[in-house]
């Protein structure tokens, strides 16, 4: 896993059919996903109960690229190691998820996986300066965590800016989660985001059956995105 900056999308499984998760997962690779992004929530942390390490194995084989792992989950770090031998190419923990960030993110590297970090609508980009060493993703939620399909929030805008000024010339993607379309997608990417998580945004009007529609969707929304940074599409 090489780090760049071009735009990338990482759909969200959490919008697709769940009965199908491998055949969804290789249907949206194979129309141009460049991540797969697996919501980990655990009814605790998030007013919603997702996944487990066992999806994530089961899904494993059925991604030829990078498996997003986000975590919403407190406490974090006694499941980290099971993710970790899931296939989590990048482990993302929530800042507001337990006392010793520093220790949760030294912890993932250890295992082999990328370090993330996310951080909730209402926590600043602060949160995070002292830890930049550590990390190679930061995840803004563009939405409260705990359900696909809400409005995007504006205000996370400006936290992304912040967060790329903090960034500097360190490798670190800024992942956008939440509310993200063609519409919305150009204000992030114009801010310093390269990480576009999406939803039902990608899954809408397609299929197992019928996959093209979920590249329409990938196709507009990272056109968009590179509209506003100035990338010929």
């Amino acid at each position: 896993m090489t780090f760049d900056r071009s735009i990338k999308i990482a759909p969200s499984i959490l919008s697709a059919d769940f009965a199908n998760f491998g055949a969804e997962c290789e249907a949206i690779e194979g129309q141009g996903a460049d991540w797969v992004h697996v919501d980990v929530m655990d009814g605790h942390f998030v007013p919603n109960i997702t996944f487990g390490p066992a999806t994530c194995a089961a899904i494993r084989p059925h991604i030829k690229g990078v498996m997003d792992v986000h975590l919403m989950i407190a406490p974090a770090d006694p499941y980290l190691e099971a993710f970790a031998k899931a296939g989590a190419d990048v482990l993302t923990v929530h800042a507001e998820a337990g006392p010793h960030l520093h220790r949760s993110l030294q912890a993932i590297r250890a295992l082999g996986c990328k370090a993330g970090v996310a951080l909730n609508p209402s926590t600043p980009a602060s949160a995070v300066e002292y830890v930049l060493d550590q990390i190679d993703l930061i995840c803004v939620m563009t939405v409260n965590p705990g359900f696909g399909g809400q409005s995007f929030i504006e205000s996370q805008v400006e936290k992304v800016r912040q967060l790329r000024a903090l960034i500097g010339a360190r490798p670190i993607h800024i992942e956008i989660d939440g509310g993200v379309t063609p519409a919305t997608a150009p204000k992030v990417a114009a801010a310093g985001a390269d990480v576009l998580v999406a939803g039902s945004a990608v899954f809408k009007g397609g299929s197992v059956s019928n996959p093209a529609p979920y590249g329409e969707n990938i196709r507009a929304i990272r056109a968009a995105a590179e509209q506003a940074v100035g990338v010929m599409a």
